[in-house]
């Protein structure tokens, strides 16, 4: 399955990014992204991880991102 990237990328200010080498960045680290957790989830449950589980394992991955424009305490 090929996990399509958005066909609008909002911007923080609610406007979406135009620009084209922005719009280029992202299409291809969401392919990238894509593809990588595809690998790692078929992997994973072909070794015998529940599939809910690995689910939720990526999910808490995500969620757990830091942004990098968070200020300093």
């Amino acid at each position: 399955m090929t996990i399509p990237a958005p066909k609008v990328w909002p911007g923080s200010d609610g406007a979406p990014v135009s620009c084209r080498e922005k719009l280029k960045m992202l299409s291809e680290n969401h392919a990238e992204l894509a593809q990588t957790m595809q690998d790692t989830f078929e992997d994973a449950i072909l070794m015998g991880v529940d599939e809910q589980a690995m689910r939720a394992v990526l999910i808490a991955m995500i969620e757990g991102l830091e942004s990098p424009k968070r200020t300093a305490p």
